[in-house]
């Protein structure tokens, strides 16, 4: 099972992060956190990589039923979806497949709600 659902737009790079992050907004998912991991590498260590963005969503409902039926499961949220620059320059835009990131968790309640969650950022992601 591949752990991410992974598509290129055309777009520039700031653009594609703006789609995106519109197109959670339509599915219900905001965006907690941005990490602009292409900073944080030439400032911690000073290498440099292509533009990498992780944006840390959540669909606060199904974040709730979430955390109701496993307790520890924030340790797997957000649902993160990666924004980056190949070295073609293409953009790529991924997302975690959270029925990956669930099976490693034994609580057949989170399978139904890690399976609706699936199927949104599916369409999130076919749909940019």
């Amino acid at each position: 099972m591949s752990y991410h659902f992974t598509t290129t737009v055309d777009q520039s790079f700031d653009d594609a992060i703006e789609t995106v992050t519109a197109a959670l907004k339509d599915k219900g998912f905001g965006v907690l956190t941005t990490i602009d991991v292409q900073k944080a590498m030439k400032e911690k260590i000073d290498k440099d990589i292509n533009p990498y963005t992780i944006l840390g969503s959540c669909n606060p409902g199904y974040a709730y039923k979430a955390i109701q039926a496993e307790n520890k499961i924030g340790t797997m949220l957000p649902c993160n979806v990666v924004v980056q620059q190949a070295d073609d320059g293409t953009i790529e835009v991924s997302a975690v497949d959270p029925m990956a990131s669930m099976q490693a968790i034994e609580n057949p309640d989170l399978g139904g709600i890690a399976g609706e969650v699936r199927a949104m950022l599916q369409e999130v992601i076919a749909g940019l």
